[in-house]
C-alpha cells in the first residue's frame, strides 16, 4: 500500500503526479555519503523502503528502531511529454529533520524543519528522459534543540515519549505550472461584515494578464470577478452574506462554519494571459469567527464550550504517518460520535489531509509545534522559523481557532524565572498574532504561562476510586477562578513570575488519562482501571469533578487513543473502542 490521495486539498491543481511508494534507500552511519557523492546516478543503494512511511515503522518494510542518524532515499521517475513546456514543482509533505535534494546528481534545494511543508522548482535540472531523485536526510538523535515533539531522544519508547520519525513522513509528489502561475492564495473571514478578504499572488507581473475569481456556496454563485492584475499580488473583499440575515446565523441554516454544521464556499482562481488560461486553482473557506470576550470563547460571536480530545496523531503500523486518507476521517468521525467537537493535536503538526477533513467534517484543531528539549539561541530560532512556515501553510483551514506555542515549559525549563525563556514565549505570542490575528494564541499550555488568550491547565490529580481525599482535593482544585489559580498543577505556578491572570477564559486542557486495556494491564496510565465497569466510572468521575466547576468554560481529555507503552486513551491504539461509544458520549456532554 501507498498514499495516494492529493496532497494539498486547500489549493488544488487537476495534474500532478504522486511519488510515493518504492524508494532505494540506505543507512549512512557514518556519514560517508556526502563525501562520497551517493546523489550520483551510478551509485546504488541496497535496500528498499515504502515512502511515505519512516523506516521505524512497519509499514516502511524496514521497521528498525535503531539509531541511524543519515540515512538516503532514491528512486527514478518519468514526466509527460505533455509538460515540457512547463515548470516542474517537487513538494515534500514533511521530512524530519534536514535534507538535501538532489535532481540527476545536482542539488536542487535544501531544508530545515521536520514538520513542514515545502518545494523547489527543479525544472533546470530535468533530462525529460528518466529522471533520478536523490534525498539525504540528517536526524541528529542527540541533539536537543530540534523541536521533536513526543519522539524520544532515547532508544526505546517508554512513559510519555514515542519512537523517532526519521526521513520522509508525509507525500512527495510533482506538479507542473506555467512560468507565471499562482504563488499564494490566502482568504480571511471578516465575519462582522460579512464578507471575505482575498490575498492573491503569482509569480510574475506580467501584461494582459488578468484572475477571474468564482465564489459559490453549493448551487449558488456568490461572486464571479475579473480583475485586470497590474502587479504581482492583489487583495480583494467580497460580500458574502449580503445583507441576509438568515446567512450570518451560527446555527441551522445559516453559512457559517461550525463543528455542528460546518458550511464551506467554494473558490475557483482562474490566471488568464492574452485570454488564455495559464493557470487554474481549486480552493474553499468557511466564514467563521472565534475570540474571546468577558472571560468566554466566542465562535461566530456566540459562547462556545470546546469540548475537546488530546490526539497525538501515532498509528500502530506507521507511526506519525496516516495508513491513508481515510484514517484521518475515521478519527475525526469516531470522535465526534464520543462526543466531542474538536481536538488539541498534541506536539505535531498534522497532515493537511486531516486539516481538510477537519473542515469538511466540523471540527475544531488547536494545532501545536513540537516542543524542543532544551533552551538556546538554535532552539528558538528553530521552532521560530517552523512556526512561521505552519502558519503561511495552514492560514486558510476554518477548523484551527488555537495555535499553541509551548507545552508544560517543555524546552524553557526555567521559564518561570528566566527573562529570556519569557521572552521567548512572548515573542512566540506576538509574532504568532501578527501573522494570524484571526486566531487565539496559548503560549505555554499547562502551567507558567506568560502573555495568553486562554489559561490553559493541566490537572491529573483525580486519583483513584479510593483515594477520596485526592478527588476531593481535584474537585477543589477546579472549582473558582481563586482556587484553579492557586491550584499549582504539577507543583508549578499557573502563571509565570511577572505575569498574571487577566480575565482570560479558563480551560482544563489535560485531565484524566485513565489507562485500561485488559490485555496489556501493565501499560502507563495515570490512573489505571481493571475492567470496563471501573474504567467507565472513573470516567464519570473526572467529568463530574469538571462539571461543578464554576470557572472552567471547556475542556481537553487526555487521550483518543492508546499510543505504544500508554493504555490511557479511550480507543486502543487500532481505534478499537474500550466501551460503547454512546457510553462516552452521554459522559461527555452531559
Amino acid at each position: 500500500m501507498y498514499r495516494d490521495e492529493y496532497p494539498r486539498p486547500d489549493f488544488v491543481r487537476e495534474q500532478w503526479m504522486c511519488l510515493n511508494g518504492i524508494w532505494d534507500f540506505e543507512f549512512d552511519d557514518n556519514n560517508t555519503g556526502l563525501s562520497s557523492k551517493w546523489y550520483k546516478k551510478d551509485h546504488k543503494f541496497s535496500q528498499k523502503i515504502n515512502v511515505p512511511f519512516v523506516f521505524q515503522s512497519k509499514l516502511s518494510n524496514i521497521d528498525t528502531n535503531d539509531f541511524h542518524d543519515f540515512i538516503w532515499y532514491k528512486r527514478s521517475f518519468k514526466i509527460e511529454n505533455s509538460w515540457k513546456d512547463k515548470d516542474i514543482l517537487l513538494h515534500f509533505g514533511a521530512v524530519d529533520y534536514r535534507c538535501l535534494v538532489y535532481i540527476n546528481g545536482e542539488l536542487a534545494g535544501t531544508h530545515e524543519g521536520g514538520h513542514t511543508s515545502f518545494y523547489f522548482n527543479i525544472t533546470n535540472y530535468l533530462t525529460w528522459d528518466e529522471e533520478e531523485i536523490t534525498v539525504y536526510v540528517e536526524d541528529p538523535s542527540d541533539d536537543e534543540t530540534i523541536p521533536r515533539g513526543k519522539q524520544y531522544w532515547l532508544e526505546n519508547p517508554e512513559s510519555i515519549w514515542y519512537k523517532r520519525s526519521s526521513g520522509i513522513w508525509q507525500s512527495v509528489w510533482i506538479e507542473p505550472v506555467n512560468k507565471n502561475h499562482i504563488t499564494d492564495f490566502k482568504c480571511t473571514p471578516l465575519f462582522d461584515h460579512g464578507s471575505v478578504e482575498f490575498d492573491i499572488k503569482t509569480k510574475f507581473s506580467e501584461e494582459n494578464t488578468k484572475i477571474m475569481v468564482q465564489i459559490s456556496f453549493g448551487d449558488i454563485q456568490i461572486a464571479e470577478d475579473i480583475i485586470s492584475m497590474n502587479s504581482k499580488e492583489i487583495k480583494r473583499v467580497y460580500d458574502i452574506f449580503q445583507k441576509k440575515v438568515f446567512r450570518g446565523c451560527s446555527h441551522g441554516s445559516g453559512w457559517t462554519w461550525t463543528p455542528e454544521n460546518p458550511n464551506l464556499f467554494d473558490v475557483t482562481l482562474t490566471l488568464i494571459t492574452n485570454d488564455k488560461i495559464i493557470d487554474k486553482v481549486s480552493s474553499y473557506f468557511g466564514m467563521r469567527k472565534i475570540h474571546t470576550e468577558n472571560g468566554k470563547i466566542y465562535l461566530n460571536n456566540r459562547p462556545y464550550y470546546q469540548r475537546l480530545v488530546l490526539d497525538q496523531g501515532y498509528w500502530p503500523d506507521s507511526l506519525m504517518t496516516a495508513h491513508s486518507d481515510k484514517d484521518f476521517e475515521k478519527d475525526i468521525l469516531l470522535a465526534k460520535k464520543m462526543g466531542f467537537n474538536g481536538c488539541r493535536k498534541h506536539q505535531k503538526i498534522e497532515d493537511r489531509r486531516f486539516l481538510y477533513w477537519a473542515d469538511k467534517l466540523g471540527y475544531l484543531v488547536w494545532s501545536e509545534m513540537p516542543s524542543t528539549i532544551s533552551y538556546d539561541s538554535n532552539s528558538v530560532s528553530r521552532v521560530t522559523n517552523e512556526w512561521i512556515e505552519s502558519v503561511d501553510r495552514d492560514y486558510n483551514h476554518p477548523c484551527i481557532v488555537t495555535w499553541v506555542a509551548l507545552n508544560e515549559s517543555w524546552g524553557v525549563s526555567e521559564i518561570n524565572y528566566n527573562k529570556m525563556q519569557q521572552n521567548h514565549s512572548l515573542s512566540l505570542y506576538y509574532m504568532l498574532h501578527s501573522l494570524d490575528n484571526t486566531r487565539l494564541v496559548i503560549t505555554n499550555d499547562g502551567w507558567e504561562i506568560t502573555k495568553t488568550d486562554i489559561c490553559a491547565i493541566h490537572n491529573y490529580h483525580h486519583g483513584t476510586k479510593d483515594e477520596k481525599e485526592k478527588y476531593e482535593k481535584f474537585i477543589k482544585d477546579l472549582g473558582t477562578k481563586e482556587e484553579i489559580l492557586d491550584s499549582a498543577p504539577a507543583g508549578r505556578n499557573v502563571y509565570a513570575n511577572g505575569f498574571e491572570y487577566m480575565g482570560e477564559p479558563v480551560m482544563l486542557t489535560e485531565f484524566g488519562g485513565i489507562g485500561y486495556d485488559k490485555i496489556r494491564p501493565d501499560g502507563w496510565g495515570y490512573t489505571v482501571a481493571s475492567n470496563e465497569t471501573e474504567f467507565i466510572h472513573d470516567l464519570e468521575r473526572v467529568f463530574d469533578a469538571l462539571r461543578k466547576s464554576k470557572i472552567l468554560t471547556g475542556f481537553c481529555y487526555t487521550q483518543f487513543t492508546d499510543v505504544e507503552q500508554e493504555i490511557n486513551g479511550l480507543l486502543t491504539y487500532s481505534r478499537e473502542p474500550k466501551c460503547d461509544l454512546e457510553i462516552i458520549k452521554n459522559i461527555v456532554v452531559k
